[in-house]
Parts: structure tokens; sequence; C-alpha cells
């Protein structure tokens, strides 16, 4: 199976698919049912119902999704209300639209399905805007909507119900897909030809994609009680293979070396292809696997050999071993050697996947305390919304900021601006304009090009397809890809979106060319008015955040160090906790890759030290990275704890004195000012043979700690 078609099946037995396959029809079959019937006008409004709703339908626990839902539905009776009474004047229409987009914007201190919420309201309210109703058809619409969203609620519920797993199977499958991608840029670290500081960059980019779909995973799997509960055989696979995935990220990640040395010493051995060749056959082995979950598929075909290429590196290395000319080590080689035998025995675990017979083991008992302690909570507290009305808020400065744009979107819609559908402008403004610049930046850009081209596109098709039945089966397959997309790739739900408008309006009557212009017109007015928002309205630069994404993960990192100074020190330290800082680890440096990331794009005289942050982030990967090969390392020889003599000692203190002084430097009022302590160090005696190993690794802890200092001197100025 080649790369494309395991794309492609990832795609149409993903989450994503499911969900436009599903929105597509919620939006359509109450529009077409109600227009056989004569009531075309009431079927549109019950579709747009079904389009707000829709809007908080993420993915997520069963639970959040039914009370995201709900709470929308709420929203819709309420906006179409009071939209219904304020559109009897221009100024009320102006009012309600300035105070609920304030309003619903403020909902981001809820976390996001609460944002999703409030983007649901305010959907409602700007698609009401092309059409207001009267007094006397307020209730009745108000009523449609309703129906409309009671429809997509309902539909989407039993969706889940018929087939719970499946979500979670797809979280799942999307998580390995992304991991099995992270393990194939490993393999260009041994290729010469590629540039180092470009491998890190990318494998850095996706480290952020690894942890967003382990997020998603483990919010799916611990949030839902039949599954957390393990109380069927798919529940309790599903939990033990995750957690076989995380334990197999922290083996790859932990999988580091120092790339230039491998690189020069057997650049010309002939070994670092074969290295590299069974890491890319192993990542391909972790995506079919990965294929066949998210499918559902009784199995993932035949297992390929991986243990024949792994006995053939074997002896390369041991032929390299025993010729005198190579006039250097094999030591680590023999290293990588041992790390790729262990995550090939990882790749076996999850296969098993797929064993029945772990469907008939005995019944473990209920975790689900245990998994709490893994997924993020967010409590909607109503004094959160006070603590929050203040320049100091990030929220509420982009509620502000919000607001004002609406504001000055509405004003050129109705006063200079008299289009059929001049609605979209103030629509463009609420999609657009995102809390940091450098998103509002992006979505322009791809709002922009994605009007362009999908008016090229619509326009192709009502140009060269004349059969209205295939022009609605065109119509469909737009629908169905414009809301796969939406989560994944906006530039592309821009393109189907507005393709299948425009087919959908020429069904309406309405001349396409017509639209055409409207529409680039509109987006185009909407999206400078979301950009000089964006830019000169209490801007929010990624520069002016990373200095808090640094400071976490060096607390995060320095956490995850001193648990491997207690583990060294022979005070061992719970499953749990340590599976925890590992999250921690892993979250905080997803985080502060993803806002340098979002730095890159804003303009370069926002930028700060752009190549001693990019510095930054390497180091803290790599120091992540090296604590959890030493841990990985100690927790396989438990029960005995290995010698701690006085030179290791010597050099983890340095390392945790450095990591503490950084942090110091970059969060001083929020660091402890006590130095960081150790046990009490062995007898300076001389390091045994076999302890070399463990001095050498944390010798470079210790420089990797220096480094990281270094840069963070130049970042703080200090």
């Amino acid at each position: 199976m080649n790369t494309q078609t395991r794309s492609l099946q990832y795609f149409f037995f993903g989450q994503n698919f499911s969900d436009g396959v599903r929105t597509t029809v919620a939006i359509l079959l109450p529009a077409l049912l109600l227009a056989q019937l004569g009531h075309f006008d009431a079927g549109l409004t019950v579709s747009t119902g079904a389009v707000c709703v829709s809007v908080t339908d993420t993915p997520g626990p069963p639970g959040h999704r039914r009370n995201g839902m709900l709470a929308a539905l709420a929203l819709v009776g309420i906006t179409a209300l009071l939209t219904g009474v304020a559109a009897t004047s221009v100024w009320l229409l102006g009012l309600e639209v300035a105070a609920l987009s304030f309003l619903f914007t403020m909902f981001l201190i809820w976390g996001s399905r609460a944002a999703a919420v409030g983007t649901a309201g305010l959907l409602n309210v700007v698609l009401l805007l092309a059409h207001p109703p009267t007094l006397a058809q307020l209730l009745p619409h108000a009523g449609l909507l309703l129906a409309g969203g009671l429809w997509y609620a309902g539909l989407a519920l039993l969706v889940h119900r018929v087939r719970p797993y499946r979500p979670a199977q797809q979280a799942l499958g999307e998580c390995i897909h992304a991991l099995a991608r992270f393990m194939e840029l490993k393999a260009d670290f041994y290729n010469p030809e590629t540039a180092l500081d470009a491998d890190y960059r990318q494998l850095v980019a996706q480290q952020v994609v690894v942890n967003e779909k382990q997020e998603a995973a483990r919010d799916f799997l611990f949030r839902t009680r039949q599954i957390v509960n393990e109380t069927t055989s798919i529940g309790r696979r599903l939990v033990l293979t995750f957690v076989e995935t995380v334990d197999l990220y922290e083996r790859i990640t932990a999988s580091y070396y120092d790339y230039a040395t491998v690189r020069a010493a057997f650049g010309n051995s002939g070994v670092l292809p074969l290295v590299a060749a069974l890491i890319r056959d192993i990542a391909t082995e972790l995506d079919q696997l990965g294929v066949a979950i998210q499918a559902n598929r009784p199995d993932a075909g035949r297992a390929p050999d991986l243990n024949a290429q792994l006995a053939q590196l074997q002896a390369h290395i041991s032929a390299l071993d025993a010729d005198p000319s190579t006039g250097g080590s094999t030591l680590v080689l023999k290293k990588i050697l041992v790390n790729l035998r262990d995550i090939i025995r990882r790749v076996g675990n999850i296969r098993r996947y797929f064993d029945e017979s772990r469907a008939t083991a005995a019944p473990v008992p209920s975790r689900a305390a245990e998994h709490a302690r893994f997924v993020a909570h967010q409590e909607v507290e109503v004094q959160a919304l006070s603590q929050n009305l203040t320049l100091k808020s990030a929220v509420f400065r982009h509620a502000v900021r919000m607001m004002l744009a609406c504001i000055v979107a509405f004003a050129v819609g109705e006063g200079l601006w008299h289009g059929q559908h001049n609605y979209w402008i103030l629509m463009t403004v609420t999609i657009m304009l995102k809390p940091g610049f450098s998103l509002t930046r992006q979505r322009n850009t791809e709002r922009i090009i994605g009007t362009l081209a999908g008016g090229a596109l619509g326009s192709a098709v009502l140009w060269l397809v004349h059969w209205p039945p295939a022009q609605f089966g065109v119509l469909v397959a737009f629908m169905v890809l414009a809301y796969s997309f939406q989560r994944t790739k906006y530039l592309l739900t821009v393109v189907f979106l507005t393709a299948y408008l425009l087919i959908l309006f020429s069904f309406l009557g309405l001349s396409y060319i017509g639209v055409v212009e409207e529409r680039i017109a509109d987006t185009l007015i909407g999206c400078a008015i979301a950009f000089l928002a964006g830019y000169f309205l209490f801007p929010n630069w990624e520069s002016e955040q990373l200095t808090d994404y640094m400071a976490a993960a060096l607390r995060a990192n320095l956490d995850y160090l001193r648990q491997l100074a207690n583990r060294l020190a022979g005070r061992p330290l719970p499953p749990n906790e340590y599976r925890l800082l590992r999250k921690q680890v892993y979250v905080t440096g997803a985080n502060l890759a993803a806002a340098f990331q979002r730095m890159l794009t804003e303009p370069k005289r926002k930028q700060h030290r752009p190549i001693e942050t990019h510095e930054f982030v390497v180091l803290n990967h790599i120091l992540s990275s090296n604590i959890a090969a030493l841990t990985a390392t100690l927790r396989e020889a438990a029960p005995a704890v290995p010698p701690f003599p006085a030179e290791s000692r010597r050099a983890l203190t340095s390392a945790l004195a450095t990591l503490h002084k950084s942090l110091a430097r970059i969060a001083p009022a929020t660091t402890a000012t006590a130095a960081p302590e150790l046990g009490r160090a062995e007898p300076a005696v001389p390091v045994a043979a076999e302890d070399k190993s463990l001095l050498e690794q944390l010798t470079f802890l210790q420089k990797v700690s220096g480094d990281i200092g270094k840069v963070t001197e130049v970042l703080v100025g200090k």
C-alpha cells in the first residue's frame, strides 16, 4: 500500500469525512423534503438551524457534544427572537450586532467548545440579516430554526449511539498516522544529504501535530464512560493501544543521538542508509496499522518482516566492529540497534489490537479515576466572565476588537455597499478575525485565494455541465468536501463552499456571474476589515507570548529532570506520576513549537530574535529527548538502582541549576529562589567502565542545559 493510497484511506475513513457527510445530509434533507411539499423557504430556514448547531459539533466526548449542541439550540432560539425584534430599526440591529459580537466572543474564556457555541449564536444573527422575519413571522421562524437544530443534534447523537466506538477508533488511527509521520522524519537525520537544521524544523512542527492528535484521542478515550470503564473488549483494546502508542512516542522521541557526529563517523560505511530504510519501513507498518484501526478492519494485513531487516543491520554493524579500518567505536550504532529493536517490539504490541484473544481476556478493574487525571478540565464558571472584563485579559481585548470590527462591517454593509448579500461582509469578519494576528492573516489569505478559486470552479461547472441532476450531484460532492475539510484545510473548505453556493444560487434562479462578483467584493471588504482590526486594535503578537511558553517548557523539563535525579538517587516514581510529567513535557514543548511557527508568519519587525528562538525550541526538544532516553534506560533496569557516583551527581546538579537559572531569567516572578537539591552523593571514586555511558549522557545533559542558558541570556537580554 503506497503513501497516496493510505492518505486517501485516512481521509475517507476519518472523523472529518464522516462529519462532512452527516452535516451535508442534515442540511440538504430538510430543504429537499419541504421543497417537494411546496415549502422551500421553510426548508431553507430549517437547514439554517442545522448549519448553526453543526458549528458546535466538534470531536469530543458524547456528553460534551450533546451539551454544546443544546446550548447552541438555546442561543439560536434567543438570537432569532432578538433579531426579529431588532429588525424594526437599523439602529437596534447595529446595537444587537455590537452587543452580541462582544458577548459571544467572550465565551472563549470557557474553552473552544463554548467559543463554538458563541460562534453558532453569532452566525444565526448574521444569517438572519439576509431576510429578517417580521414580528408576525417571528415565532414560526424561530420554531423552524429550532426544529433544524434539533434535527441535526438528534441525527448526530443517533449516529453515535449506533456506532459508539467509531469516533475513538478514528481519533486513535489519526494519532498513529501522525506518529508514523514523526518517525519518517526521524529517518532523515541519518541521511547526510539533508540539513540538520531543516530536519529539526520539520520534526518539531510534526511534534505539534502528534500532540494535537494525542490530546484528541485522550479526550475521546478518557472522557467516554463506556470506554474508560473498560466494560467491553473493544474499549479495553482502545485504551491499551493508546497507552502503548504514547509509550512508543516516548521511545521514538528518546532515540536522540549526536547526528552530526554519527554522520561524520559512519557516512561512508553504508550503515546509515540501512538504518534510515528500517525506520521508514517501521513507519510504514505503523501507518498501515493506523489505517486498519481507523477503518475498523478485522486485521491490518500481513506484517512485514522487520526482524529480518534488523538482523541485516546487526550483521552490518558487527562487520564494522570487526573491521579495524573503521577506526572508531560502534557503540552508538549498537544503541540505535537496541532502540529500533524495542520500537519494533512496541509496534508489534500495537498490532495486538487485532488479536481477538484480547477480547476474551479477563476484565481489568476500572481506572476511570486514574484516566481522568490525564485530561484537562474546563469548568464553566459565571464569575470568570466578570474576572476577564479587563484589558489585561487577552479574551477581553479580542472581544472588543471583534465588536468594533463587526460594527464597521455592519455599517459598510448597510450604508455603503448595497449588494443582495451584503451580510457576507459581516460573516467574513466574524469568521476571519482570530485572537492572534498570525492566524487572522493566514485565514484572510486562504479566504481570498479560496474565494477566487471557488468562484472559478463553480463557474466552470455551471458553464460545462448543463444537466440539472449532474449539477446537483456536483453540488452534493462539493458540500461534503467543504464540510470535511473545515477543521483541517480551511483553504479547500472555502474553495468548495464558494463553488457549491454558486451552483445553489443558480438553482434559485440567480445569475452566477453576479453572485461571483458580489461574493468576491464582499470577501475582499470583510477580509480588509478583519486584517486591519487584527493589526491595529489591541494586536496580539506571538513574540509577546513566547516567554510564557518558554517558561512553561523549561518548568516541565525541570520537573522531568528532577524525577530522573530522584530515580538515580534510589527513589522510585509511581508510573502515573511519571506519565503525567511526561505528558506535561510533550504538551508544553508542542505549545512552544506552535507559537514559534505562528510568530514566523507575522511581520518581520514584530518577530523577536527568530534564529535564537528556533535554537531554543530545538534545544528544548533535545533536552526532553535525552531525559526520556535516560529515564527509559533506568526504568528498564528496575528494580536495581544504578550507582550514582560524584561525577554523575555534579553533572546532574549543574544541569538542574542551569535550567533553574534560565527559568528565573524568563519568569522571575513565578520562579522559586531556592536552588534545586539532590540527595547525598556517593564517595568520589573512579568511574567504572559500565558507568561511563551514564556519565557521558549526564554530561551531555549538562552541555544542553548550558546551551539553553546561553540562548536564554540572548533572548531576555540579561
